[in-house]
């Protein structure tokens, strides 16, 4: 049985072409695909896009504390890097990996100190997930419902049928 994206692609090339616009949806056996226009920059540290086949897992936003509840560390990195280590446990109760994750919203208190983090945030992103790199909405928060809580992040997940 073919997916849907089959009949949509194949719908898509009968489609009649717009000046300066391409379907660019390729039909692959893979469960999942990463979605690249071309011409397009190829973003770092995440992806524009995923298509996917199989069991969806929906993390909850997790916070960087600890399975008790209880924060280790204020510090922006500490916190991300923990709630990282919250959504691979909740998805490995379903049997789900980090490399199955397709999209992850981040909910952060300060945009200046996400910014800043770059690079120890990329180090501790790399840790936990590896290196697969989901598509991402990061967004600036008044504030999160625990107080201590520098970021929340939830997750999406796909695992192919056949894992």
């Amino acid at each position: 049985m073919r997916s849907g994206l089959a009949s949509d692609a194949a719908t898509r090339r009968d489609a009649p072409r717009r000046e300066g616009f391409e379907w660019r949806l390729e039909v692959s056996d893979k469960p999942m695909q990463i979605l690249q226009p071309p011409g397009w920059t190829t973003p770092r540290g995440y992806a524009n896009g995923i298509a996917a086949r199989g069991r969806l897992i929906f993390v909850g936003g997790q916070i960087g504390w600890n399975a008790q509840q209880e924060f280790e560390s204020d510090a922006f990195v500490v916190q991300a890097r923990q709630a990282l280590a919250n959504v691979v446990a909740v998805l490995n109760e379903a049997g789900g990996k980090p490399a199955h994750i397709v999209r992850m919203t981040w909910y952060v208190v300060d945009k200046h100190e996400y910014v800043a983090s770059y690079r120890e945030l990329g180090q501790a992103y790399r840790a936990v997930i590896g290196r697969h790199f989901a598509a991402m909405t990061a967004v600036e928060v008044s504030a999160l419902i625990e107080d201590r809580a520098r970021v929340e992040i939830e997750a999406t997940a796909v695992v192919p049928d056949d894992a």
